[in-house]
């Protein structure tokens, strides 16, 4: 008998089965709590909260009841819980329908499923997430301001 087995009564995200070649999967359940920067090689699957920044070659799948506050760098984010950051994702993004997103989205790919709430830009480019370190805010120039976008307007830049 396995002492360790998936019984499908999961829900929330799920890694893809594009997976980056390893079975390296870590988990930070429920009611755990992390400060600090977290970083991992494979998929870090994320139920409890973390207070820092999330990095993983892999996937970072943030659950339902799951929440980061901080920068999240992955090759694939899906959120399903609660992110106050900015979510880096060098393949794709995934935002599920439970999810809320406080900061910028850059991904080449997303999917936004309906429910799903993001709270700032969608950047469609390629970050290197494992490299990027995000840009100091700048204040725009007077004759570059311009009437703010709607709510839910998509550009792709780069």
């Amino acid at each position: 008998m396995a002492m360790f087995s998936s019984t499908g009564r999961e829900t929330g995200a799920k890694p893809s089965p594009r997976s980056n070649g390893t079975d390296d999967l870590s988990i930070l359940g429920p009611g755990a709590r992390v400060k600090g920067e977290l970083e991992v090689d494979g998929v870090i699957k994320i139920e409890g909260a973390v207070d820092g920044t999330v990095r993983a070659r892999g996937q970072v799948l943030v659950v339902k009841g799951g929440k980061v506050q901080g920068d999240i760098y992955g090759r694939e984010v899906v959120v399903g819980g609660e992110v106050r950051g900015g979510v880096f994702a060098d393949e794709r993004a995934e935002i599920q329908a439970t999810s809320v997103i406080n900061g910028d989205i850059t991904t080449p790919q997303i999917t936004v499923l309906e429910g799903g709430t993001i709270n700032g830009k969608i950047n469609m480019a390629k970050p290197k997430a494992a490299d990027h370190k995000p840009a100091p805010i700048r204040e725009m120039p007077q004759d570059e301001q311009k009437e703010p976008t709607q709510l839910g307007e998509l550009r792709r830049t780069g």
